[in-house]
């Protein structure tokens, strides 16, 4: 009988261990993602170290990795306009070791490259809207206009007199302005240069007569009165710069440009990973320190899920093809 009731107790003992065992392994692994991650994820920033997107990039894997529980490794892989590191990212193992931090201009690329590297819809899958910078339209001081009205009354007044400035052939701040010129049917002329920073001295000396360009680096120039702002292209108006109207409040309807930021990884990552990496992303952006630290840069905090980043970049893939089209931009 004793030795019943002990072969009973081991037997029990026997399968309340394997219930347990199973119990957590279908814990950790219900939502299919496992213990993911149990090594340090890889950050890309496809644009060189100091550049906005480094900066963001930076800042948020610091605190992502303390939500991950595993610290976050930043690279930079720069060159192709930001074509090469999201390339390199989309034939990565699609495991979620690997992500891309890219920015409005994975949007363009669709239409402005023959072959940047990459399918934007089919090679990667979006995990987390994150950021926003607003755009602000300056202009020379000795332009005769004190309002975004007046400066599209003035060009087409004098077709082909006026130019602008850019960072370069397809950068937000060139299609901001050919928005513009399909919006109000006027002709101004592009005058690309290296970087946003080389066309601001270029209009800083007169050089050209209006640039747009990312608040956070405009600010001090047009504190100083070496530009004049006209208008920021959001929706809302920017707490740093809130005398300045927005182009829609200035008369200008649609002519809304932000530069924004998302995270992508490989398409092929299982949902269950995107998922963590998404709510951890959302977490990080919501965090009071990250938030504080971003708005201090200029920087919007725009957190959203892989769904709205997905929507986002289809709205944007069909509005830059538009202005690209409209432009009659040759694809490169």
């Amino acid at each position: 009988m004793k030795s019943f009731r002990m072969l009973a107790r081991s037997t029990f003992a026997f399968w309340a261990t394997l219930c347990c065992i199973g119990a957590f392994a279908q814990s950790s692994t219900s939502d299919g993602a496992g213990n993911f991650p149990s090594r340090p994820p890889r950050l890309v920033v496809p644009f060189p170290a100091g550049a906005s997107s480094d900066v963001v990039g930076r800042l948020i894997a610091h605190k992502l990795g303390a939500f991950l529980g595993q610290q976050v490794v930043v690279e930079n892989r720069p060159g192709a306009g930001g074509n090469l590191g999201i390339g390199m990212v989309a034939k990565s193992p699609p495991d979620g070791y690997t992500m891309v931090i890219a920015t409005a201009s994975i949007a363009v690329s669709v239409s402005l490259y023959a072959n940047p590297g990459y399918d934007a819809v089919k090679d990667l899958a979006p995990v987390a809207r994150l950021a926003s910078i607003p755009n602000v339209l300056l202009v020379h001081p000795s332009v005769p206009a004190k309002t975004l009205k007046q400066f599209v009354a003035l060009a087409r007044a004098h077709p082909g007199k006026l130019n602008f400035g850019s960072g370069g052939t397809g950068t937000t701040n060139h299609l901001a302005n050919e928005l513009l010129k399909h919006l109000e049917k006027i002709d101004i002329v592009h005058v690309p240069y290296k970087g946003v920073t080389q066309a601001m001295i270029a209009m800083s000396s007169g050089e050209v007569d209006e640039v747009v360009m990312p608040v956070t680096t405009a600010t001090p120039q047009i504190k100083a009165g070496k530009v004049r702002a006209l208008a920021v292209l959001t929706e809302e108006r920017v707490p740093t710069l809130p005398d300045v109207p927005t182009a829609i409040e200035a008369g200008v309807k649609d002519f809304v440009m932000p530069l924004w930021y998302g995270m992508f990884v490989p398409a092929a990552t299982p949902h269950a990973i995107v998922e963590r990496l998404s709510k951890a992303l959302i977490r990080t952006l919501q965090a009071p320190d990250v938030t504080q630290q971003l708005t201090a840069l200029g920087v919007t905090p725009w957190p959203g899920t892989s769904q709205q980043l997905a929507e986002l970049l289809k709205r944007d893939i069909q509005r830059y093809g538009m202005i690209v089209k409209s432009a009659g931009l040759p694809k490169q």
